[in-house]
């Protein structure tokens, strides 16, 4: 339950308008944290109070306030210190929370539906569970913000900036992208809407992803330096003819899987060109990539004097997997490219397109 003389407090700064009092009744009772750096040493116990109405919350100090269960609904809290308030279960249907200050916070099951966000900052605060719909995230912050369970249906959350959220669980219905002013645009995913906005209206994003997806030429081989002279001469003459070359070492230790790596550049990728000799990590990549990438051709390449690794044969059978071309050496290899390696791949592109 709440604490009385808090209560009374909070109640008659809000019916005075004047937050001064408030203030600096709770910077007394501060005191310097290693971690969170001023911490109060008394907690403001609001828990379950009915504080509903138009009252003005601006820029009054709730930091690591109870304000659980709280029957907050229709007030104004723009520019408020709510770090690491508790507003469990709270009920903030309608508030106006533009530009407070929410870092850490627990919002677990709050509602916050119609509430306006433009502004806040939600760093580090726990939404999971939280009732969002159709809220204003008009250029709110959410970094490392848990939105597992949350309702976002109808959210609008242009501006917004977005990074490492838990949206396990979340509903993310018709999401809307555009300014008021603007024809509405909606998504399904929070974590592509900026994406999504910038295609639409940046004529440079939708330019690179033309080029990246006409140009690019995935290149797979082993990184051993004789090998690897062959990949980068590869690489040399596809930039000379205006490709956009991608070789990447898949033998060095990486965070991703190489499966996930490998499927992404290759989904990008116009056509692959797959060195087989020697071959060690080879075998796996064309493995993820083949079977499921029918529009994407691969010509495979092998260095005279080495034999077809044990299953190439089982690739043979995919359309989209060209004859394997047989190269004496470098330079051979160089002066046979646009003939016996380009050529061929490019018309292999051209037939999968229907073209």
């Amino acid at each position: 339950m709440a604490n009385p003389d808090h209560v009374e407090r909070i109640t008659q700064a809000l019916k005075s308008g004047n937050a001064a009092p408030w203030n600096q009744w709770r910077r007394s009772k501060y005191r310097i944290d290693d971690v969170h750096g001023y911490v109060s040493e008394v907690e403001v116990d609001l828990s379950g109070a009915d504080l509903q109405g138009r009252w003005s919350f601006s820029q009054l100090d709730l930091a690591d306030a109870n304000l659980r269960d709280a029957q907050l609904d229709g007030t104004y809290f723009h520019s408020a210190n709510l770090r690491r308030v508790d507003l469990r279960g709270a009920s903030l249907v309608g508030t106006d929370l533009r530009r407070a200050v929410l870092d850490g916070a627990d919002l677990s099951a709050a509602a916050l539906n119609r509430c306006d966000l433009g502004a806040a900052s939600l760093i580090d605060t726990n939404a999971s569970k939280t009732d969002l719909r159709d809220a204003s995230l008009f250029g709110t912050r959410l970094q490392r913000t848990n939105l597992q369970g949350a309702d976002l249906s109808g959210a609008s959350i242009y501006g917004i900036s977005a990074w490492d959220l838990n949206l396990k669980d979340a509903t993310q219905s018709d999401l809307v992208i555009t300014p008021p002013e603007d024809s509405e645009i909606t998504v399904d995913n929070l974590e592509v809407a900026q994406f999504v906005y910038l295609l639409v209206n940046n004529a440079s994003i939708r330019g690179v992803i033309d080029t990246i997806t006409s140009k690019a030429v995935l290149i797979l081989g082993r990184f051993t330096k004789e090998r690897k002279a062959i990949l980068d001469a590869i690489r040399q003459e596809l930039r000379r003819r205006d490709y956009l070359p991608i070789v990447f070492d898949f033998e060095k230790p990486k965070v991703k899987t190489l499966t996930e790596t490998v499927q992404t550049l290759a989904h990008m990728s116009r056509f692959i060109i797959a060195d087989i000799t020697d071959a060690k990590s080879i075998p796996q990549e064309l493995a993820v990539v083949v079977p499921h990438l029918p529009t994407v051709p691969v010509q495979p390449i092998l260095a005279a004097g080495h034999a077809e690794y044990g299953m190439f044969e089982h690739f043979k059978h995919y359309p989209w997997v060209l004859q394997l071309y047989p190269y004496k050496n470098q330079a051979a290899l160089l002066a046979a490219l646009s003939d016996h390696v380009i050529g061929p791949v490019e018309t292999k592109v051209a037939e999968l397109a229907g073209g």
